[in-house]
């Protein structure tokens, strides 16, 4: 389950950054209320993977998955230009957190 807990908290924060940015400061209505619920959902959902995940390596997987969805997004469904620098580093993120998962002893519990 902690994994479910950390994909869904991932969508929902992903969700909430996109909506933020069709919210137009909290403008519209809609997409501003989205956001929030999001945001809640995701946080939630968060706190319920920190029962079994440790902090440090759940924080990283989640901000790191974060950054990468939400630039994707952006650049499919909001036009956002991602240049070389940015594919590379989004790449370094993803290996840094298969790295982290696949070889440290630090989320053994």
């Amino acid at each position: 389950m902690k994994y479910l807990y950390l994909t869904i908290a991932i969508i929902a924060e992903v969700l909430g950054t996109s909506m933020l940015k069709q919210s137009d400061g909290f403008a519209r209505i809609v997409p501003g209320l989205v956001a929030i619920v999001a945001y809640v959902i995701a946080l939630y959902l968060l706190s319920l993977a920190l029962k079994t995940f440790p902090t440090g390596i759940l924080y990283a997987i989640w901000s790191g998955l974060g950054i990468v969805l939400i630039a994707t997004v952006a650049w499919i469904f909001q036009g956002q230009k991602l240049d070389a620098p940015a594919v590379a580093g989004m790449a370094l993120i993803i290996i840094g957190i298969c790295v982290m998962n696949l070889f440290s002893k630090a989320g053994v519990q």
